[in-house]
């Protein structure tokens, strides 16, 4: 049977075209996969009845259906969705007063294997298809009964490591979605050849990477999956994409208490940045059973911003979302593989 999540306009007229149907037809499945929403060949009310029911027999529309979900205070929904060969996977909607995130896993786990993350712990089962990827938005989109305005490529996986599918994906959201390419954020733990090669694909969304550390003895640490690059092989490759694209790269820095949180770090963290069209945006760890790390003192990320922005580094510092959901990467994953909790799987009214 046919998936279509994951096909292109173009692609779907094409494949009309091989059923027998005008191309037409094909545009106007992409606009209700895409635009509309579409849970169903059924819902699709400018084809021929005889035609849905036709192509309900031959070809699935690859959604993902919802496992268990998980709503925080703060109104961010964490789902876990199954695909077809029973492996599950996150996604995460942040709705906002002005606009719709949602944070999208591009693999089943995650091969790098930080120490302080959920996913790691959960390890490395494979790579989503680009129709997976993008049905996550749109089961998001169900969910929240929002349209996503802003996409991020930071759930479970290292997005570079699925290089052509998360490429196609992001290529798919942005001309059949709708999702501004400026609003694409794609995440990385520093893979080197990867980031030169999305450089020289000139598009204008944000890469972020995962830094964490500013020496390599520590980075090496905490993030072994990357011991084959060096720090400053790693800035080189952001400022080249920062110079390629015009687009400001965005650290990403998760504040361990202890370990990565002290003055000295923050005082290396500045000088390897110093020269670079980035703004680095501190994170205060989201504990995570098992990994025996603790989040910062509110001092002690005041200190490390305060000595960051004293040496003319932009800094942001994200806000905790989704605390009372589980919302750090794998988590709620991991919880219900274990049988920790249960959470919610009936819809939301």
């Amino acid at each position: 049977m046919k998936t279509l999540f994951g096909l292109t306009s173009v692609e779907l007229r094409g494949w009309a075209q091989s059923q027998g149907m005008p191309a037409f037809r094909g545009q106007q499945i992409a606009d209700w996969l895409y635009r509309k929403g579409a849970e169903s060949f059924a819902a699709m009310t400018n084809l021929p009845l005889d035609l849905r029911g036709r192509l309900s027999q031959s070809a699935d529309l690859g959604h993902l259906p919802v496992v268990a979900r998980a709503v925080s205070d703060d109104r961010t929904i964490k789902l876990l969705l199954a695909r077809r060969d029973g492996e599950q996977v996150e996604s995460v909607g942040l709705p906002y007063p002005d606009r719709v995130a949602c944070c999208l896993s591009s693999q089943v786990g995650c091969p790098i294997g930080c120490t302080f993350c959920a996913t790691g712990l959960s390890g490395f089962t494979g790579n989503l298809d680009a129709g997976e990827i993008v049905a996550q938005v749109l089961a998001v989109q169900r969910e929240l009964g929002q349209r996503v305005s802003h996409v991020v490529f930071m759930g479970m996986g290292e997005p570079l490591l699925n290089y052509d599918a998360v490429l196609k994906s992001v290529r798919l959201l942005n001309e059949e979605v709708g999702v501004a390419m400026r609003h694409i954020t794609v995440s990385t733990v520093g893979l080197v050849p990867q980031m030169r090669r999305l450089a020289d694909e000139r598009l204008q969304l944000t890469l972020a990477v995962s830094l964490h550390a500013p020496t390599n003895e520590l980075r090496h640490e905490l993030v072994p999956g990357t011991r084959g690059f060096t720090v400053e092989e790693i800035v080189n490759a952001a400022k080249l994409y920062a110079t390629t694209t015009g687009r400001r790269v965005t650290f990403e820095y998760v504040l361990l208490r202890g370990v990565n949180d002290r003055p000295a770090e923050a005082r290396a963290l500045a000088k390897l940045l110093r020269d670079c069209y980035c703004h680095v945006n501190l994170i205060p760890f989201n504990p995570v059973d098992d990994t025996g790390f603790q989040a910062p003192t509110l001092r002690a990320v005041r200190h490390f911003r305060n000595l960051l922005e004293a040496a003319k580094i932009t800094v942001t510092q994200r806000v905790q979302r989704g605390a009372s959901a589980d919302a750090a990467c794998g988590q709620l994953r991991r919880r219900l593989t274990t049988a920790k909790f249960a959470v919610s799987s009936e819809p939301r009214t």
